[in-house]
């Protein structure tokens, strides 16, 4: 047994992730100020023995009494929604909430997990992206505020690994998608599922030929978990290799559903990459972690979740 604080635990990760652990026999202290969060994530595990919920945003000074072996951050808004909505709150998350939470485990000598992102690879050039890759971002274009937060929130702990001597894991997501999304969040998946389920056509930017690597959310907790557990200190890709463009996303949602909706085409964003895929050898190495929920199984899941919550 540990006693693990997770932050951003209410939200769609890491209500999965405070589940996950203290499924296993963990204490779980989940911080959330509820920004994106949503409680309703997380109260059927407010009667669970070992759970316990603090409401406070950690880019502000953050302590948590008693013993602590482990804090697995993954609190940051994290959907394309998101960055025009609150960008300075991103920012500071990346940055000032990952810097108190790496001295709360400098002084708890607690091991710090950072649940990072592939978008530090930016629109790659090379493919798939193996975590040696330094990536191809813009530090000031629309969506610069998530990947260079998430890159500063890399190298910060990178630094109080090599300066202090914490014990560190870093994840980097690929695109993960389950039930808990916020319906509205802009992320492809949940996007298509909602506008399917209610008939409506689905929003395409560019030509739909963009790639991406779906994660279902069970795996990606998996295999976080796993890394968490290892030895290893270095960046871990977590994600799916099979590789669909959003087109085929798009028509599988629509058959999956059973949807009379129609494609809608729209200009494509800004820095939006045009491809992503995870290289997964040092997860197989290091984690014997590879996914196993295929995008049919995953989506048939996810939307069976929407279509609860909206009452379809």
């Amino acid at each position: 047994m540990a006693r693990i604080v997770v932050s951003g635990g209410a939200g769609f990760l890491g209500s999965h992730l405070c589940e996950r652990l203290l499924d296993r026999g963990d204490q779980v202290v989940c911080i959330d100020n509820l920004c994106t969060g949503r409680i309703e994530n997380v109260q059927h595990l407010f009667g669970r023995s070992g759970f316990q919920f603090e409401r406070h945003d950690v880019s502000s000074f953050v302590w948590v009494p008693g013993a602590v072996d482990g804090i697995m951050h993954l609190a940051s808004p994290a959907s394309p929604i998101d960055f025009d909505r609150m960008p300075i709150q991103i920012l500071k998350v990346g940055s000032l909430g990952t810097h108190n939470l790496l001295g709360m485990a400098k002084e708890k000598g607690a091991k710090f997990h950072l649940n990072s992102t592939s978008e530090v690879y930016g629109d790659p050039l090379i493919h798939p992206q193996s975590e040696t890759y330094w990536g191809n971002v813009n530090p000031i274009g629309p969506r610069s505020m998530y990947d260079e937060a998430k890159r500063f929130a890399e190298a910060i702990t990178m630094a109080y690994h090599r300066y202090h001597g914490v014990p560190v894991r870093i994840v980097r997501t690929f695109n993960t998608y389950g039930p808990r999304m916020r319906p509205d969040d802009g992320r492809v998946v949940s996007t298509f599922i909602i506008q399917a389920l209610k008939d409506e056509p689905l929003s395409i930017f560019g030509e739909g030929l963009q790639t991406r690597s779906f994660c279902y959310v069970d795996d990606q907790i998996e295999g976080q978990v796993k890394l968490f557990d290892s030895e290893y200190q270095l960046p871990v890709n977590i994600g799916n290799p099979n590789e669909f463009t959003v087109r085929d996303l798009a028509e599988a949602v629509i058959e999956i559903t059973n949807s009379s909706s129609e494609l809608s085409f729209h200009p494509l964003p800004t820095d939006d990459p045009m491809q992503r895929r995870p290289d997964l050898t040092i997860a197989r190495r290091e984690l014997d972690w590879e996914p196993a929920v295929q995008l049919r199984e995953g989506i048939v899941r996810t939307a069976e979740h929407f279509a609860r919550e909206l009452g379809l």
